[in-house]
């Protein structure tokens, strides 16, 4: 319990610390502004002295994880195409491109394939139709993707060849991200400087193609590279499933 908490204080002081705690665009919550002012950013860089070493034991926590994952990936490469780490990067990269292009015409219905039937209606009913009735609009502008890499991977197979298996990746995009009114114009959360914001998105193998399942903040990425201790041997999961 104690490891758990002491968990859960780590990553929010590193969500305070980085100055990406909320996810962008689709996924509901504006991109923090809060260190974009002159002291703002005095105030980071003095924090981020003071917990570097929490910073760079984050960091390698993470490395570990991608390590495993693409280990694991790898193997499944063998058994599939499906898992082969290039093929999943580029589908990541569309589903980022694609969905981010939906979001920014309030309307996902056109690049609904590309996600999960629950998380495409969630989105759009949960954030983009109820700011809408609030008179209030969210642009969001992605420069170019800087970084993206696997956290974790999960074998499954419901009901089909690998089916419902899963893998999590965080991405990393230089861009901006703020709440607008409609009518006046006038920034009520968020800001339009551009900055590096990392989120999380979950793809799940639904009928042979990876699709969005899942968007959460940057500050998850530890949760999920930790998980990744939890995981058993591939070789033995995978041998277990084809004797059952």
């Amino acid at each position: 319990m104690l490891r758990v908490f002491t968990i859960a204080v780590m990553v929010s002081v590193l969500a305070l610390v980085l100055a990406e705690p909320a996810f962008a665009g689709p996924g509901g919550k504006i991109a923090s502004a809060m260190f974009d002012t002159i002291g703002g950013k005095i105030v980071l860089a003095i924090l981020t002295v003071i917990l570097l070493p929490m910073i760079l034991w984050v960091m390698f926590r993470e490395w570990l994880a991608e390590r495993h994952t693409r280990k694991d990936l790898r193997y499944m490469a063998g058994h599939s195409s499906l898992f082969e780490w290039l093929k999943i990067m580029e589908r990541a990269k569309d589903c980022f491109t694609r969905v981010h292009s939906g979001w920014e015409k309030e309307d996902l219905t056109g690049v609904s394939s590309w996600m999960t039937d629950w998380y495409w209606q969630n989105q759009q009913m949960v954030y983009l139709d109820k700011w809408k009735s609030q008179g209030l609009v969210n642009v969001c502008d992605v420069k170019k993707l800087t970084n993206i890499k696997p956290l974790l991977f999960v074998h499954r197979n419901q009901g089909g060849e690998h089916e419902d298996s899963m893998v999590v990746i965080s991405i990393t995009a230089k861009m901006n991200d703020y709440l607008q009114n409609r009518r006046t114009g006038e920034i009520v959360e968020g800001s339009k400087t551009y900055k590096e914001v990392e989120t999380v998105w979950s793809f799940t193998l639904e009928q042979g193609a990876w699709k969005v399942s899942n968007i959460e903040e940057g500050n998850m990425s530890l949760v999920y590279a930790n998980m990744v201790k939890e995981l058993p041997q591939i070789e033995t999961t995978l041998l277990g499933r084809a004797r059952g």
